[in-house]
């Protein structure tokens, strides 16, 4: 099997250090370009993650890899798509909008920041819940007149949510959802991040921009692609939520209410859930799950330190499955969902799995 050449951009910050982590012994995909901020170009990584006091600033529980600490940084603006076969991209919205695009002119880019996932043609995929979005590639190659194209993975917070609520739609319909997330630290990364001062003993009751994302994402990937295959419809879910930022390192929690479109039981919901294999063309791809979700019976269950690990970071845990007596057709539960596991890094390279499955990364 011929591996794919990847760059990676944003190398030096904690995504970015993710998807070096899971990119280790992938069976096609390899990466073999780095690019960071101007202050990192011409470093060799590890010494781009030193900080002024001598300490590598390595912040994954996996070892980094010696043959990436000795590969070459270069500045984002520098990296040239001629000699990659893909881009994963884990900047900032505000980088990302200046350096996706210069590279999805020739080659695909799969990114984790949220500077194109609310465009028409641009698919915003979980690939167990919403694969056919996929051949929306096409048409955003055949508007922008590039040979590669952007695909952004959701916030991390939306992905827990939708992968839990597509069965549920499937079976027996969704009219709205209401969510408290208690998300961890490092969804904010590093810098600008949260002080410690700040979050210890305390929970921050506001995450700018968070919830117009949640309730933007989810209507967009549980939706449908327009007939032509041209766009959008939405789904007609109505959602509203409020996201606090919690002093728990990694994992995100969600505290669920949602109204069905049709009448059912705890045991249904939960057997929904469990029975749930999502898309035929995510199974069996190098980071997918056994399960994208498990559904736990213990009532104190999920815990973020005990349950974000489930598969690897890759599935979503459910616990806590309830009826709700104020929604119609409600039900309530609590998920963990990992957020720089399938929330970022290893979401993204599912994509490109997908993507590569569906013969569209060419």
């Amino acid at each position: 099997m011929a591996r794919l050449r990847a760059a990676l951009i944003g190398a030096t910050g904690l995504a970015g250090q993710q998807f070096i982590a899971a990119l280790k012994d992938h069976p096609y995909i390899e990466l073999t370009g780095l690019a960071a901020s101007p202050r990192s170009a011409g470093k060799a990584y590890g010494e781009a993650l030193k900080t002024a006091n001598g300490m590598t600033a390595w912040f994954v529980p996996e070892p980094l890899p010696a043959e990436v600490a000795r590969m070459k940084v270069v500045a984002g603006d520098a990296l040239q798509a001629k000699d990659f076969d893909l881009v994963f991209s884990a900047v900032e919205a505000d980088v990302a909008r200046e350096l996706e695009p210069r590279l999805a002119k020739d080659i695909p880019v799969f990114s984790a920041a949220s500077a194109f996932r609310y465009e028409e043609d641009v698919p915003l995929l979980i690939p167990p819940v919403n694969a056919s979005h996929a051949p929306l590639v096409r048409e955003q190659q055949k508007r922008r007149g590039w040979k590669g194209y952007i695909v952004p993975i959701p916030n991390c917070t939306t992905t827990g949510l939708a992968i839990t609520l597509a069965p549920l739609a499937e079976r027996f319909g969704v009219k709205a959802v209401l969510m408290t997330s208690l998300q961890a630290m490092s969804g904010a990364g590093r810098s600008p991040g949260v002080i410690g001062l700040d979050i210890l003993d305390n929970v921050i009751p506001h995450i700018p921009k968070e919830e117009h994302k949640v309730e933007v994402e989810t209507k967009k990937i549980l939706g449908s692609l327009r007939p032509g295959g041209d766009g959008f419809i939405p789904h007609d879910i109505r959602v509203s939520c409020t996201c606090t930022r919690v002093a728990v390192m990694e994992g995100h929690t969600e505290s669920v209410f949602v109204s069905l479109g049709a009448k059912a039981t705890v045991e249904q919901v939960i057997q929904t859930m469990r029975e749930w294999r999502g898309a035929e063309v995510a199974r069996g791809l190098p980071s997918a799950p056994p399960n994208w979700i498990e559904v736990l019976d213990d009532p104190f269950r999920p815990q973020p330190r005990l349950d974000r690990d489930t598969h690897g970071g890759m599935a979503t845990t459910v616990g806590r499955v309830r009826e709700d007596g104020v929604l119609e057709n409600g039900f309530k539960y609590v998920l963990v969902s990992h957020n720089t596991k399938m929330g970022a890094a290893r979401g993204a390279i599912l994509v490109a799995e997908q993507l590569r499955a569906q013969g569209l990364l060419g």
